[in-house]
């Protein structure tokens, strides 16, 4: 389809097409908003910092910092900056709305990672210090979340963009860098307009050249992209951090047991799982990518050296022993990749004599599917992402984890948790998450990232 369609002009405004609902500035909820929103939410409401193309850090609201105390100090010095009715941003609104961000019952999906900070106070009109409880050297990652955005009264943010048109379709109009006056801002060139879309209507819309970048592909379309064909070099996969398996979130009867558990884990044939999906995309057994800041090296799968014929018997012994008839609920999402991924998990588990039932991603389920990108760099976001729910002595591992008053403690602590849940056995890793984009090739500042984010300004105007 692609093969004689043109790109836009590079004079026009940059179009996205984002997978998912229309886009909105609602509130941070218990769990994550969709692309769509968190795009939108990013371009017109920056946190003290932000992520720039390649994924590092980049001043936001704060145009410089220091980190102090082995991480348990981060001091923010404010630039000058203005909401989007045109009054000023002060130090009391940051600070406010960052305490209402992580106060206990907040409904931030980061507030389990935030809980080491103690107080932010205002220490100059133009200064603020977030003082911790415990050091985190990583917590910069989490401040330029689009959920750490800072927006005033829900509905005026500080840029980078300034938005006019309908909110579920937005036009995106950036305001400049003041560290970069050379830069374009005025230009309709530089303006960007964002809609959500099913990936199928993304996917048309690009083939006839009427977007030129469809955002937030993941395994479940990943059939698409390639039944459309575009030109090898739109196609953009990023090496993306995360976790992506299969939560036990039910442990009762034959699932009570973690030899059980340890049978079905051992069942599933996580090579052909993603084969199923993606040629390229590589399996993954492994809970932690690797070592990061625990202080053990990081555990393989406990059947890592067995063949699958050896893991099948095992699962195959596990079922018969039982004596009761098996049946196993998976929560998937929909779309191509998903039922591609469902049928070799299905074959692994009717080969062990265990009986699959395919639910919705939210139904009540004895397994769910886990597909999340990390929003930092810590071992302990993988255990804890992957504890849900985990037995006793594997949770109060990852809470000495993350009581631990310094960081070789809190290494040491982390390694146990990760041994803890080696041996509980509530989570099955198949891969690390499949992220894709389609780029035009007007859109040159766009970088392939570990964050698997793309802000909207970092588009065509490269921060280099």
């Amino acid at each position: 389809m692609l093969a004689g369609c043109g790109w836009r002009a590079d004079t026009d405004p940059v179009s996205v097409s984002a997978i998912g609902s229309p886009p909105t500035l609602a509130p941070p909820r218990r769990t994550a908003a969709g692309t769509p929103s968190r795009l939108l939410t990013d371009a017109v409401a920056q946190g003290l910092v932000r992520f720039d193309a390649a994924g590092q850090i980049e001043p936001g609201l704060a145009e410089r910092w220091i980190v102090i105390d082995d991480g348990a100090s981060y001091i923010f010095r404010l630039r000058e900056a203005g909401w989007a009715d045109g009054q000023p941003v002060s130090a009391e609104q940051v600070v406010a709305q960052l305490r209402r961000q992580i106060a206990p019952g907040s409904r931030n999906p980061l507030l389990p990672f935030l809980s080491a900070i103690d107080e932010i106070v205002i220490m100059t009109p133009q200064v603020i210090e977030v003082r911790l409880s415990r050091p985190r050297p990583d917590l910069l990652k989490l401040f330029a979340q689009p959920e750490l955005a800072i927006l005033r009264a829900g509905r005026f943010g500080s840029g980078p963009m300034r938005m006019s048109g309908p909110a579920d379709a937005p036009t995106l109009r950036p305001l400049g860098d003041p560290a970069r006056p050379d830069q374009p801002g005025a230009n309709a060139a530089d303006a960007v307009r964002l809609r959500g879309d099913r990936a199928a209507v993304a996917l048309a819309r690009f083939a006839v050249g009427e977007v030129d970048l469809v955002a937030g592909g993941t395994f479940a379309d990943w059939p698409l992209v390639v039944a459309l064909q575009p030109r090898a070099a739109m196609i953009q996969v990023d090496p993306a951090a995360g976790l992506f398996g299969l939560l036990f979130v039910r442990r009762e009867g034959f699932l009570a047991d973690a030899a059980n558990r340890l049978a079905i884990a051992q069942a599933i044939d996580e090579v052909a799982a993603v084969f199923a999906v993606s040629p390229d995309w590589t399996a993954d057994p492994r809970l932690l990518p690797d070592r990061l800041d625990s202080a053990a090296a990081t555990l393989p799968a406990p059947w890592a050296g067995r063949t699958m014929v050896e893991r099948q018997a095992f699962a195959r012994a596990r079922v018969a022993a039982f004596r009761k008839p098996v049946t196993l609920r998976i929560g998937l999402p929909e779309g191509a990749g998903a039922t591609r991924l469902w049928g070799q998990i299905a074959r692994s588990l009717l080969l062990v004599g265990v009986t699959p039932e395919r639910v919705a991603a939210t139904a009540p389920a004895d397994l769910r599917l886990l597909d999340a990108v990390a929003p930092y760099d810590s071992a302990r976001w993988y255990l804890a992402t992957a504890c849900q729910p985990c037995g006793e002595p594997a949770q109060a591992a990852l809470e000495a984890a993350r009581e631990a008053p310094t960081l070789a403690e809190r290494a040491q602590r982390i390694a146990e948790a990760d041994a803890a849940l080696a041996a509980d056995i509530s989570y099955i890793p198949l891969a690390r998450p499949l992220r894709w984009s389609l780029v035009s090739p007007r859109l040159r500042a766009w970088r392939p990232n570990a964050r698997a984010w793309h802000p909207l300004n970092r588009l065509r105007i490269d921060p280099n």
